[in-house]
């Protein structure tokens, strides 16, 4: 009887805690002997939040590389020592962004997945002491034979899917 009541208290309890949040991509594998690393630096300063506001969209000033003409602010994630993702949709295709971007940062980049296409543009210098992802973006397309593409999060909002979905971790602003 002591058995049962337990197991029913830890599945009502279970039943109460909220689903997890969705996180953006890559996520940095988890090791479990990694080195020593200082304490988190203090997050760097970012576009401006009022309390039941929408989060303000960051300039391309302040993430360091230029937005995609059109492409729509989602959302930021923190993505650890001191950094922030920073998500943009896009309707264009996968290969006009990838094309953009190389023409505009004027580098090659690099596909790392083939399915779903992913491409990454390093646009800084990786300081592995203060920070946890190189500054560059990422583009991912999200649009195939079975996917529509990316849900907008903004309820309401068109476009109502994504075809490419654009990530930025900033390029950290000189002192």
């Amino acid at each position: 009887m002591v058995a049962f009541a337990v197991v029913a208290s830890v599945g009502a309890f279970s039943q109460q805690q909220p689903p997890p949040v969705p996180q953006p991509f890559p996520r940095p594998g988890t090791q479990s002997a990694q080195p020593a690393r200082p304490a988190p630096q203090p997050p760097a300063p970012r576009p401006t939040e009022k309390a039941g506001q929408p989060e303000a969209a960051p300039t391309e000033a302040y993430l360091g590389v230029p937005l995609y003409p059109g492409a729509q602010f989602l959302r930021s994630y923190d993505a650890g020592r001191g950094q922030r993702y920073y998500m943009f949709g896009s309707g264009a295709t996968f290969v006009d962004l990838v094309a953009y971007y190389r023409s505009v940062l004027k580098q090659k980049g690099e596909l790392v997945f083939e399915a779903p296409a992913t491409h990454e543009f390093d646009v800084g210098k990786f300081n592995e002491d203060t920070m946890a992802f190189p500054p560059g973006v990422t583009i991912k397309d999200f649009q195939s034979d079975v996917s529509e593409g990316y849900p907008n999060p903004k309820p309401g909002a068109q476009p109502t899917r994504f075809k490419t979905i654009i990530q930025i971790v900033a390029v950290p602003l000189k002192d």
